[in-house]
């Protein structure tokens, strides 16, 4: 199936997230859990946190874990289309260096 890669993905990032929802997954529990790897669970937890959660790791009990902090960010519309924000827009065009810095080198 054409797309059959990007819907397991997509699958596999509902399940991190709602893994993380239940506030009891660390990195290496999630990638047991799944059945992948801990960089592919870092890699998940990255894409998610791009698309607007915010995901955050906190220490419980001598281990950590993940946990959401709040639904998704107002930058994220009903409609599931980003918002860019100004500043957004000046790294996409100057690249992380800024406005001031690009005119400067």
């Amino acid at each position: 199936m054409l797309y059959q890669r990007s819907l397991e993905i997509e699958t596999r990032l509902q399940t991190v997230l709602t893994l993380v929802r239940s506030g009891r997954y660390s990195t290496p529990m999630i990638a047991k859990q799944l059945g992948i790897s801990i960089p592919t669970v870092s890699r998940d937890v990255t894409a998610l946190r791009e698309r607007g959660h915010d995901i955050r790791s906190e220490r419980n009990r001598g281990t950590w874990r993940y946990v959401v902090a709040a639904a998704p960010s107002s930058r994220i519309q009903a409609s599931g289309q980003h918002r860019t924000s100004k500043s957004e827009a000046v790294n996409m065009q100057y690249g992380k260096r800024g406005r001031r810095e690009a005119r400067i080198a």
